[in-house]
């Protein structure tokens, strides 16, 4: 007889263990073997066994298991198994799973050292890969939530999605306990201000509330300061639009007079200190209609100068493009009468507002992600090295973004309901911007580069996700050196060519001319295209998620809907401004909204920091403890920084970015 040492995990979140009789078979590279029905799992618990084999079962393989019940199926979350083999020196396997038990059917658990079909020459799981993508691609199927936008899971709810892309207990109470207290406080906040008139700025405190953050107050305090809207586009919430200027824009047209700052413009752009951001994509995009009411929207161009104390500052304010009604639309200037100027800056606010949560926010970190998730499932078996790295940077993404679809942005949902760009302008908007994904512009040594912002010192936002991107691409690298030891090696992987297809040319329905990849010829791009996919799950997503709250909290700042046309003329009252901004009950369900979304969250698990081990070689582990070695590192340059700054910059700071799009 030879004895076999057993351990089994199960996870520690409610309902994670099972009263269902669990079965274990050991397959072997020589035979296999029943260890028969031998422990009821418990949550958070390791369980321990010792079996006694007839013979020696040689190098281990698989772990088959099967749950059987009597009276009641329940599910049964494994995290791994372990087996130790004959002898006190016998070598201990591991058997990675993190994922639900789910049924009565047989399942199998392959060895957790990475292997490419390469490193698989006889074959041994051939069969194994070959069956978990086919159940994979039934489970896993892709679906058209509006046409023309970049596909997704097929789930019209969260009963679709498979059982291991649901939140787990501790996730889902959290969500929806915040989302129940946030909609008691809307009701409350309305029921005491109902007959309060809203006349003034000041009176935007009365939806001010709920979780306010030390950046937030101050940018109550500071929000009609130029130096704090210009600061805004280096390092606020959306840091993705601006640009340093190459021309003056075709757009820009100078009334008779205006002469001086034409001249002011083309000296800033000789001397390489003119920025703009530029709305455009929001022209004609249809505006909502909420309440019986009608709303507007404005496609603005703001031009900025960058001084050498690193203060970005506005020069001039373009609401609307020129058009046949308004051939010369009017320019505004920080010399203009203080409510005209303020009015153009919310306007501006207000688009970027959309921009950001639309475009750079939903559709780059949120569905882009949920592509890369869905790819991984149907083309990557479990026991792929890049599956194993890839997947903890995909945990809850397709249930966060089915409830963003069936919540946030459906016909019923919030968006509706409180944003001008909403009633099927934001659908067009995603179209829109869908089409300009490109490849360059989801990695940042080739944004920044071409938006000209390196070496922009006072851009915390340049220099922190260059630094992260940098790491997450020593830590790729790390990884594929031990699978890939040449680029013929990454061109005849089947499965990771597949999978980069589905990608590129399924998921984002990518043009050529996108800058996608439709296969990796090397080590060095395949590298690059799987340091996208991380960063754009981890860092990129935090860098436009963690700011709601403190830069859209205090509604002037960020209006979500604007009630009335973009000023023609400057002759811009305080009553003027408060009929255009949104009127209380909007207010209130922005806040309501922002807060919900942008709450630092205390179920979360930190870049870089997961307990899920799915290599079982020192080789793997060794390169997460150099990776989590450098992340501490940047953590604390990023600390020291921030400690000498008024407004710290932490949105990328490792501690703070998140390991996967969660919220």
């Amino acid at each position: 007889m030879v004895l076999y040492r057993v351990r089994v995990s199960t996870g520690s979140s409610i309902y994670s263990g099972s009263c269902n009789e669990v079965q274990l078979w050991l397959v072997g590279q020589h035979g296999e073997a029943s260890l028969g029905k031998c422990l009821r799992p418990s949550k958070g618990k390791e369980e321990e066994l010792e079996v006694d084999v007839k013979v020696y079962l040689g190098p281990l393989l698989f772990v088959k298991i099967r749950k059987q019940h009597f009276l009641k199926d329940d599910n049964w979350f494994c995290n791994w198994i372990s087996v130790q083999g004959p002898g006190a020196g016998g070598d201990e396997f591991r058997f990675p799973c993190y994922r639900w038990v789910v049924g009565n059917g047989v399942q199998s658990l392959p060895e957790g050292t990475g292997r490419t079909l390469a490193e698989d020459p006889h074959g041994l799981f051939k069969k194994y890969r070959e069956e978990e993508l086919k159940d994979r691609k039934m489970l896993y199927r892709w679906g058209t939530w509006k046409e023309g936008v970049i596909l997704n899971v097929a789930a019209a709810s969260l009963s679709d999605l498979p059982v291991d892309e649901r939140f787990l207990g501790d996730k889902r109470c959290d969500y929806e306990t915040s989302v129940a207290k946030g909609i008691a406080e809307v009701a409350v906040k309305d029921s005491l201000n109902v007959l309060v008139k809203w006349n003034d700025l000041d009176d935007f405190d009365r939806v001010f509330w709920c979780g306010r953050s030390k950046l937030s107050v101050q940018a109550r305090n500071s929000w009609k300061e130029d130096a704090l809207f210009g600061y805004q586009f280096l390092n606020g919430a959306h840091p993705m639009l601006l640009r340093r200027s190459r021309h003056l824009p075709a757009r820009l047209l100078f009334p008779p007079g205006m002469e001086e700052l034409q001249a002011q413009l083309q000296m800033a752009l000789q001397g390489g200190t003119l920025f703009e951001a530029d709305f455009s994509l929001l022209d004609g995009i249809k505006a909502n209609v909420i309440q019986c009411e009608q709303q507007y929207v404005a496609a603005p161009l703001v031009m900025l100068k960058l001084h050498p104390d690193g203060k970005l500052l506005p020069l001039v304010i373009q609401l609307q493009l020129p058009s046949e009604e308004l051939p010369l639309p009017p320019l505004f200037l920080p010399t203009d009468p203080p409510m005209a100027w303020l009015l153009a800056k919310c306007w501006v606010r207000n688009s970027d507002l959309y921009l950001h949560e639309l475009q750079s926010h939903f559709l780059k970190t949120h569905l882009v992600p949920e592509v890369i998730a869905v790819a991984t499932m149907r083309c990557l078996p479990s026991i792929h090295p890049l599956f194993k790295l890839i997947i903890p940077h995909l945990q809850y993404t397709m249930e966060i973004n089915v409830r963003a679809r069936t919540t946030l942005l459906s016909g019923k949902g919030i968006f509706n309901k409180v944003a001008n760009i909403g009633g099927g302008g934001h659908v067009d908007l995603l179209r829109r911007a869908g089409a300009l994904i490109t490849y360059s512009s989801l990695c940042p040594p080739h944004d920044l580069a071409d938006r000209g912002l390196l070496g922009v010192k006072s851009s915390f936002y340049a220099h922190d996700a260059l630094r992260l991107w940098e790491i997450i691409s020593r830590y790729v690298q790390g990884t594929v050196n031990l699978h890939y030891e040449t680029d013929e090696a990454v061109k005849q992987d089947v499965e990771l060519q597949t999978w980069c297809r589905e990608i590129t040319e399924v998921g984002l329905q990518a043009a050529p001319d996108q800058g996608f990849p439709t296969s990796l010829e090397s080590q060095g791009q395949l590298c690059h295209f799987v340091t996208m996919c991380i960063f754009t799950c981890t860092g990129q997503h935090s860098s436009v998620h963690l700011g709601q709250l403190d830069w859209y909290a205090w509604v002037p700042n960020a209006p979500g809907t604007m009630r009335q046309p973009p000023p023609t003329t400057k002759d811009v009252t305080m009553e003027t401004v408060m009929a255009t901004l949104p009127n209380f009950h909007q207010a209130s369900r922005q806040t309501f909204i922002t807060w919900v979304l942008g709450r630092r969250q205390p179920v979360m698990v930190a870049l870089g920091q997961h307990k899920e081990e799915y290599f079982s070689d020192a080789e793997h582990k060794a390169v997460l403890t150099k990776f989590r070695e450098e992340l501490a590192a940047l953590d604390e340059e990023i600390g020291v920084r921030n400690a000498k700054l008024d407004m710290p910059y932490d949105y990328l700071q490792p501690r703070m970015v998140e390991n996967s799009v969660t919220i």
